[in-house]
């Protein structure tokens, strides 16, 4: 067993590799032949806030031959005292080393955590480069959002699953207990993965580039890859984990999460969600009931969310909601990502009751022409009465989200954020007789992959950086707090999430740099990825900061989402002209290219 007491009074919450949390499976090692590590690359109190995590451990562990563990990037102390002390990177569980694993799957929700999992592959004392591993070493696999682009990472990682996890992995199971059996090489065994629909395995594909620099064909070149990997959809969302880890120390999202619903009608521009994951399936409500008594009772819970992209548009959210608090009258319900509008306050009224908890909205842009190019439809009116109805209600403490640098930006538009704020700040002095209290984050704009801004380039960091300073200068205000990202993040996101697949260079040549947590402003080593980037001959402007032809084929372009790239040029086009298209759970089918249900883009369980 792994003796860790000479190090963790060494670190920072060493409660992070402790293991031994309520809920936790341990299975008997020696009797187990399959044995999979599931990780997140990043800390534990945000690994442990995904949903991909628990939905996999569960299901995953379900399989008498299968264990499950889990593992997260140890911080930057633990890295250190491991590497000192010549300890590998180990589970959670049962302290087993990553490299007696059989599978090591990563859950990618963040492009700005790829170098952690070189950092993790490398703790644990394995090859980094998936060209180098042979056939004692574990299969790589990744899955999550990020994947939906996996040219990045295909140096290192030797499969993606593209989409819903819940079904595919349970063929690839079915296949490595196969390979396992029949003693196939790794060779044998990842040609017969490829076969899997929704299955991407990057070393059969070869690339090659214009002159120009731009993508010239990705071809695969044995019988067993697909010109064309679809991703995976499961028609029913399997039942919900209802037996989950609880952390003993405070994660990200602490409390219990139900998902009632995956996927989203309203068709914002800019959401790469919101077309990835459709089309929109919904657990019906006695199953998110009888879930939220099972987690409250199984988990301590005293607070529940219900997760979703658009969680006000759930079919009877209001019902649902009112039977949910007389059930629970102990529980308090949160629901993230409602819409502005004077019934999301209905419900989060309905639900807090003398508590006054703060408020978030997102109107994303401040002016109603730029609301309309990225399809947030919302007016100055709406936006306005809604306000009115939350201080006079009591509400005095809101978060507002902003984006700054969307297509088709002006100096203007910035500008109306600045006079939207002043208003609603006006209004609630006007109503409450106080200031309100206004916390204002203007995060930057990123264009990612199967959206209908693909194509566009992003701000330059200048760009960025005057329009955060006219957005400093025309907010100082008692009681209004400005925040924002460091506009090298953003690029750095920007040119991951639309890279191919030499920016594997960059990421290794970062990473032995020193470049990790890279999503944490204070972690970001600028001067070592511009340094990466220009040693790999490759530029950030390149993937960044350069408007793609409508023509170009894309590094992703082999990657098919269900979502016609048709409809994505229109959606562009309908964008430059500040048209609107409208929602279609509202009965009017926008013809995206997905198989239609009815209604329209829905499916119920």
């Amino acid at each position: 067993m792994l003796d860790l007491d000479r190090i963790l009074h060494k670190v920072q919450k060493p409660a992070r590799y402790n293991g031994g949390e309520w809920n936790a499976i341990i299975k008997d090692w020696e009797q187990t032949p399959i044995r999979i590590a599931l990780s997140y690359p990043d800390t534990y109190e945000i690994g442990m806030s995904n949903m991909a995590i628990p939905i996999l451990y569960e299901l995953l562990n379900s399989q008498p031959d299968v264990l499950a563990e889990r593992v997260f990037t140890p911080w930057v102390d633990m890295i250190a005292e491991m590497k000192t002390n010549n300890i590998p990177l180990f589970s959670l569980e049962s302290k087993h080393p990553l490299k007696e694993f059989d599978i090591i799957g990563f859950s990618l929700g963040h492009e700005l955590t790829f170098t952690n999992i070189l950092a993790m592959l490398d703790l644990a004392g394995l090859p980094v480069l998936a060209a180098e591993r042979s056939e004692k070493h574990p299969l790589i696999i990744a899955g999550g959002t990020c994947v939906l682009n996996p040219e990045p990472l295909t140096d290192f990682i030797d499969l993606f699953v593209i989409g819903d996890g819940e079904e595919v992995v349970l063929e690839l199971l079915d296949v490595f207990r196969t390979a396992k059996a029949n003693g196939f090489t790794r060779e044998q065994l990842l040609r017969q993965m490829a076969t899997i629909p929704g299955i991407y395995v990057p070393r059969f594909y070869k690339d090659e580039y214009n002159t120009d620099g731009t993508l010239k064909s990705l071809t695969p070149f044995v019988p067993e890859a697909s010109p064309s990997i679809k991703r995976r959809v499961v028609t029913e969302l399997p039942a919900p984990v209802t037996h989950p880890v609880v952390p003993y120390i405070e994660v990200v999202h602490d409390r219990g999460a139900i998902e009632i619903q995956r996927g989203c009608t309203r068709g914002c521009r800019f959401c790469q969600a919101g077309i990835i994951y459709r089309p929109v399936r919904q657990r019906t409500q006695s199953e998110i009931e009888k879930a939220v008594e099972d987690i409250v009772s199984n988990c301590g819970y005293d607070e529940v969310s219900l997760v979703s992209l658009s969680t006000g548009d759930y079919t009877g959210i209001d019902k649902l909601v009112g039977n949910l608090t007389h059930q629970f009258p102990d529980v308090a319900l949160s629901l993230p990502s409602l819409h502005i509008n004077s019934f999301s306050l209905e419900l989060v009224e309905a639900f807090s009751g003398r508590k006054k908890m703060g408020l978030t909205f997102a109107p994303e842009a401040g002016s109603e022409r730029l609301r309309r190019v990225i399809n947030k439809n919302l007016t100055e009116a709406e936006i306005m009465e809604t306000f009115t109805a939350v201080f006079e209600k009591g509400w005095t403490s809101l978060k507002l989200y902003f984006m700054i640098g969307l297509p088709t930006e002006t100096v203007e538009d910035v500008q109306a954020i600045i006079a939207l704020v002043d208003k609603i700040r006006a209004l609630g002095k006007q109503i409450t007789n106080k200031p309100p209290q206004l916390r204002v984050n203007a995060s930057a704009f990123v264009p990612k992959p199967h959206t209908p801004f693909q194509w566009v380039a992003q701000d330059t960091e200048a760009q960025l950086a005057a329009k955060h300073e006219l957005l400093v200068k025309g907010l100082q205000r008692r009681g209004t707090r400005l925040s924002w990202q460091d506009p090298r993040v953003s690029t750095l996101e920007a040119a991951m999430s639309r890279g191919d697949r030499r920016l594997g260079r960059v990421i290794h040549k970062a990473w032995q740099m020193g470049a990790v947590f890279d999503a944490w402003e204070e972690r970001l080593k600028h001067d070592a990825w511009q340094k990466a980037f220009a040693e790999c001959g490759l530029d950030t402007n390149f993937y960044a900061r350069r408007e793609r032809s409508m023509d170009e084929l894309l590094p992703w372009s082999h990657i098919d989402v269900g979502v016609s790239t048709d409809f994505l040029k229109a959606e562009y086009e309908k964008a430059l002209k500040a048209e609107a298209t409208p929602n279609c759970a509202d009965g009017v089918c926008n013809e995206c290219g997905l198989e239609r249900s009815e209604p329209p883009c829905r499916m119920k369980g």
